[in-house]
């Protein structure tokens, strides 16, 4: 995650659905599951300072358990929020949330995460499902954005952070989405990144939610990264059953191709966070909207707990085959 230049572009052409998977679809075998069994085996909760300068907290895992802003839901759900109580002092750590990172980092892959809440829009919060290579390397290894917004966005951003020269082009078929930012991906020290914005209000936020939540699906190659987002009664059956088939569900929100992608994206781990205010949605506050409610966002966040409440994942499953 790191900070967007929102530049648009132009708009692509959709391509058609083909509604029956091909009897000679590639087979995936599933590499990994994560779920409410083993969530804390399989992820680490990383108390540690914001790399994105946020106005965060992130705590450990047994904190966030007693704070309760961790915990199973449900029979086999499992969820992540924040502090939604506390008034803070805004020159303070921030407020308390937490950051995961799957213990097991993968070089290509299908990953589908099925959501039965993402976090609301909500002034200063900025919250991401993500997928990275070691920090200590950025970004050399790569950053594969999914699922991702900042304060009152209502449509979801995929972006990718590389090393420079990453120049990518559409896909075959095309894409849902509309291109953002920059050609290289590794524009600005990888900083900028190259995005498509979905410009589809039930792809995050409020509008994914009140279709009950629904399924993200991204598939890495050597030859591309593409990205679908489905509603959750849209899903389709071969993910339901356990057998994707990637040829079988139109044309992705986003459709990376064109770019040396094994020389940019290497090692990467599964990322879920929620900060606040920082080098996006701290660098976007002075021209949202959101700047009419406090003079800076920390400021907001500190003073506004209640503002928080739909601030929060709640994850049926994560997927992991290999490719």
């Amino acid at each position: 995650m790191s900070f967007k230049c929102l530049v648009a572009c132009t708009s692509l052409l959709l391509a058609g659905v083909q509604a029956v998977p091909s009897p000679l679809a590639k087979r995936y075998t599933l590499a990994d599951v994560y779920d409410h069994t083993n969530w804390l085996d399989k992820f680490n909760t990383l108390a540690m300072a914001d790399p994105t300068h946020g106005y965060v907290n992130y705590v450990d895992a047994n904190t966030a358990l007693n704070a309760g802003i961790m915990h199973n839901q449900g029979a086999n759900q499992v969820y992540m929020g924040v502090d939604t109580s506390s008034v803070l002092d805004p020159n303070g750590l921030g407020r308390m949330s937490v950051r995961l990172s799957s213990k097991k980092s993968y070089t290509h892959a299908l990953v589908i995460a099925d959501f039965a809440h993402v976090p609301g829009p909500a002034c200063g919060s900025w919250p991401a499902f993500w997928m990275v290579g070691p920090t200590g390397n950025w970004p050399n290894q790569g950053e594969i954005d999914i699922l991702e917004g900042i304060n009152l966005n209502t449509d979801n951003q995929v972006t990718l952070h590389t090393s420079p020269g990453c120049v990518p082009s559409v896909g075959s078929g095309g894409m849902t989405g509309t291109p953002i930012g920059e050609a290289d991906c590794g524009a600005g020290g990888g900083y900028n990144g190259c995005g498509v914005a979905s410009h589809n209000g039930a792809s995050y936020g409020t509008g994914f939610n009140a279709n009950g939540g629904g399924v993200y699906a991204t598939l890495w190659t050597s030859s591309g990264i593409k990205v679908w987002y489905f509603a959750s009664a849209n899903v389709p059956s071969d993910i339901r059953s356990g057998n994707p088939n990637p040829n079988g569900w139109g044309t992705p929100q986003a459709n990376y191709a064109g770019c040396n992608f094994d020389a940019h994206f290497s090692n990467m781990n599964l990322v879920f966070d929620i900060t606040f205010c920082g080098d996006w949605a701290g660098s976007a506050w002075g021209s949202s909207t959101c700047s009419r409610l406090a003079s800076s966002c920390p400021a907001y966040v500190a003073a506004n707990p209640a503002a928080f409440k739909d601030t929060y994942w709640v994850v049926n499953d994560i997927k992991v085959y290999n490719v």
